[in-house]
C-alpha cells in the first residue's frame, strides 16, 4: 500500500539524517537555506504535505503556483504514466504528437483570447522561457534593450537576471551593461511618488510617458520615431515582488504609451498563468493584448519542467525565426508535454466553471482576510485577484514593513503546531515583496470552502500568536 511504502522511505533515512547529508553534500547555492533549519516533507496530495510523523500541512503555496490543480492529481499523473508507458523519451528534433496538440492548444487559446495568431516555442522552464523571448525581441528588432517593473521577477539565468529587478540576484556576476531600465509597478499601497491610487489619474504612467517627449531624455528620438528600448517586460500581477494588484486602466493607458512609441508588450504569466487570477492568463483581467506570453509553473502542474512562450505570428514566422534560433535538449520533452496536455484540456472543458469558482472562492478568501486586517493592526494590507492574494506584514502603524513579524509567521506555521477541529497540523506559507514582508497566497484553484476557511483559522492562530 502507499503507506507501506511511505513508511519504508521513512525509515531508510531520518529527517535528522536528511539534515547532515545536505549540510555535506548539498550547495546552499538554491533556496533551500533561506531557512536555517529546512523543513523535511514525505507526501503530499490534494491542497496538503505530510511530514514525518504524517501530521498534514494546508499548503497555500503550492510548490510556487506550479501545481494549481493540486498535488498528485490524478487525471494528470495518470497521463504522465500512460505516456511513460508509450513514448517516454525522444529527441526534440523530431515531431510527436502531444507537442503539436499542446501547441495547438495555447495558440487556439490566444487567438480566442487577443484576436491574434500566433506560434508556441517550448523550453524546460520560465526563466528559460523568457531568455528566450528576450532572443525573439532581439531578433525581431535588431536591438537589445528592455524596460521592466521595479519588482519584476523573471528569473535568476545570466540574461534574464538583466530584466529581473533585484540588484541582489547581480550583483556577484559582474557588470550587466544590457540590464533593462526599471519602471515604478503601480504598488498603490506604497507609491513610489507618494501619490494617492484615487486621485493620482496614472501620474507614474506620465511620468514614463514624459521619456518620450524630447531626444535629451534619451529613450526616444521624434525625429526618426525610434525608441533605444524595444520591449516591456511585464508580470501583470507581481509574483514575487509581492503579489500586487494594479488598478483599474493601468494596463490600458501603459500599452497606450508602448503603442505610441512602437515598443512590443512581452507578458510574464509564469506565476500567474493558468487561471490562477481566474483567467487562463492573468492579463486578461485588464483589456490588452500582448506581443509575446511566456509561461511555465503550472502548465505542467509540477509534473515536469516545462515552460514555454506565444508570440504574435509576425514575431515568430518561420521566415522570421527560422530553425536553430534556440534550443534545449529537453524543451517539448513528451512527458512534459503530455502532462501539459491533460492540464489544458482541464480548463477547456471546465472554462465557466473555474473563472466562476476561483473569483468566488478569491472574493470569500479576501473577505476573510479584510476581517484578519480589521482584528490585527500588524497587518498593513490584504488584496487579491482570483487565488493570488496578500498580506502584508507592519508594525503597529500599520505601514513600516515588518519582515520579522513575517519570517515568524512562516517559520510557526512550519512547526506543526497549530490546531483545526482539534487535531494538529500546520500552513505552508511563502513570503515575498520589496521588504520580504508580505505573505504570498497561492492555494490551488481547487481548493474547498472548508479548506479556506481552515486557512483563515489559521491565519488567525498564527497572528494571535505574534500580538
Amino acid at each position: 500500500t502507499e503507506e507501506a511504502l511511505m513508511q519504508k522511505l521513512r525509515g531508510f533515512v531520518s529527517d535528522e539524517e536528511i539534515h547532515v547529508l545536505d549540510e555535506k553534500y548539498c550547495s546552499h547555492g538554491d533556496t533551500v537555506h533561506y531557512s536555517k533549519n529546512p523543513k523535511v516533507f514525505r507526501g503530499c496530495g490534494g491542497n496538503f504535505m505530510f511530514d514525518s510523523e504524517d501530521i498534514p500541512y494546508l499548503d497555500l503555496q503550492m510548490w510556487y503556483a506550479s501545481c494549481n490543480l493540486g498535488y498528485k492529481n490524478k487525471r494528470i499523473s495518470d497521463a504522465v504514466v500512460e505516456q511513460i508507458n508509450t513514448l517516454p523519451q525522444i529527441a526534440s528534433r523530431f515531431l510527436y504528437d502531444y507537442k503539436v496538440l499542446l501547441s495547438q492548444k495555447i495558440a487556439v487559446a490566444c487567438e480566442k483570447r487577443f484576436g491574434e495568431k500566433g506560434r508556441v516555442h517550448f523550453n524546460v522552464g520560465g526563466a528559460q522561457a523568457v531568455e528566450d523571448a528576450l532572443k525573439l525581441v532581439r531578433n525581431f528588432t535588431g536591438k537589445n534593450l528592455l524596460f521592466a517593473f521595479m519588482g519584476g521577477y523573471h528569473g535568476r539565468t545570466i540574461g534574464v537576471s538583466g530584466v529581473t529587478s533585484s540588484f541582489r540576484y547581480r550583483e556577484n556576476y559582474g557588470h550587466f551593461g544590457d540590464r533593462a531600465h526599471f519602471v515604478p509597478y503601480p504598488y498603490c499601497f506604497r507609491c513610489h511618488y507618494g501619490k494617492k491610487c484615487e486621485s493620482c489619474d496614472f501620474y507614474c504612467v506620465k511620468q514614463f510617458e514624459k521619456n518620450f517627449e524630447n531626444e535629451y531624455h534619451s529613450f526616444y528620438d521624434p525625429a526618426t520615431k525610434k525608441a533605444e528600448y524595444v520591449a516591456f517586460i511585464a508580470e501583470p500581477v507581481l509574483g514575487t515582488g509581492g503579489y500586487i494588484i494594479p488598478p483599474k486602466g493601468y494596463f490600458k493607458e501603459l500599452k497606450r504609451v508602448l503603442d505610441n512609441f512602437g515598443i512590443l508588450l512581452v507578458v510574464d504569466e509564469i506565476q500567474m498563468g493558468f487561471y490562477r487570477t481566474g483567467k487562463l492568463w492573468a492579463i486578461e483581467h485588464f483589456g490588452v493584448a500582448p506581443d509575446i506570453i511566456t509561461f511555465g509553473k503550472s502548465l505542467t502542474n509540477g509534473m515536469n519542467p516545462l515552460g514555454g512562450l506565444w508570440a504574435k505570428e509576425e514575431l515568430i514566422n518561420p521566415q522570421i525565426w527560422p530553425s536553430g534560433r534556440t534550443h534545449s535538449t529537453y524543451s517539448s520533452n513528451p512527458i512534459g508535454t503530455r502532462a501539459g496536455y491533460e492540464v489544458m484540456s482541464i480548463f477547456e472543458e471546465k472554462e465557466e466553471f473555474f473563472e466562476r469558482e476561483i473569483k468566488r472562492k478569491g472574493e470569500k478568501f479576501l473577505d476573510g482576510l479584510k476581517q484578519l486586517k480589521a482584528k490585527y493592526k500588524k497587518i498593513g494590507n490584504v488584496d487579491g485577484l482570483g487565488l493570488a492574494l496578500r498580506i502584508e506584514c507592519c508594525e503597529e502603524d500599520g505601514f513600516t514593513p515588518n519582515k520579522k513579524l513575517c519570517d515568524e509567521i512562516l517559520e510557526e506555521g512550519l512547526r506543526g503546531h497549530l490546531t483545526y477541529k482539534n487535531q494538529r497540523c500546520g500552513i505552508v506559507l511563502n513570503n515575498g515583496g520589496y521588504y520580504k514582508n508580505v505573505i504570498t497566497l497561492v492555494p490551488s484553484v481547487v481548493i474547498s470552502d472548508e479548506e479556506i476557511d481552515m486557512a483563515l483559522i489559521l491565519l488567525d492562530q498564527l497572528f494571535a500568536r505574534f500580538e
